[in-house]
């Protein structure tokens, strides 16, 4: 996996944590440097962690799968991607709060991070993946995203939340479907 796939992976798996800082930037009256920091760290820490995980995962069933990974990588990318879009074209209204504490800031790492689990998972079924490397440009991504988003959500408001989860959805169902054509020979990078 090159820096350039790597890139896209990295923004298209920190949009959930970017949309959820946006929200979190609604109402945090005077966000402080504390503020960009913490969740900088919650989100890019997890973003980092669960990709380990599922690395660690997929590497104890790989021989299992092996035959398969291609389009294990494909569905859990593209139900993935799915969901994100689903969830960026819904009209339903998220509540947020102001609070940075342990007691929802956990919660809210953990549920903008399962999907890196999955990539980690793809991760181990791939062949020249250099997960250090890849984990720590997902940490990083997402840290100065999150704070971004925590930043545009006190500034703009609620105006590119949709936006961002829709392009993140689209970038993994696209990383997906690059991965599945590879492998039948269809794309040749």
């Amino acid at each position: 996996m090159g820096l350039a796939e790597l890139f896209i992976l990295a923004v298209g798996l920190s949009m959930d944590a970017f949309a959820v800082a946006i929200c979190k930037g609604l109402c945090t009256k005077d966000p402080s440097a504390r503020h960009y920091l913490c969740i900088g760290l919650w989100f890019g820490g997890f973003q980092a962690l669960m990709p380990s995980l599922g690395y660690l995962l997929g590497s104890a069933f790989e021989a299992y799968i092996t035959a398969v990974d291609h389009w294990i990588a494909f569905i859990l990318l593209g139900l993935i991607g799915g969901g994100m879009i689903r969830n960026g074209l819904s009209k339903e209204e998220e509540s947020a709060n102001d609070s940075f504490s342990f007691r929802t800031m956990l919660p809210l790492a953990v549920a903008t991070s399962i999907d890196a689990l999955a990539v980690g998972v793809t991760f181990a079924l791939l062949p020249n993946v250099n997960l250090t490397a890849a984990v720590l440009f997902i940490g990083v991504t997402t840290f100065v995203l999150s704070a971004a988003g925590l930043r545009i959500g006190h500034v703009f408001g609620l105006k590119y939340k949709s936006r961002a989860e829709i392009a993140g959805g689209v970038i993994l169902i696209l990383m997906g479907l690059k991965i599945l054509l590879e492998h039948l020979g269809v794309l040749r990078f």
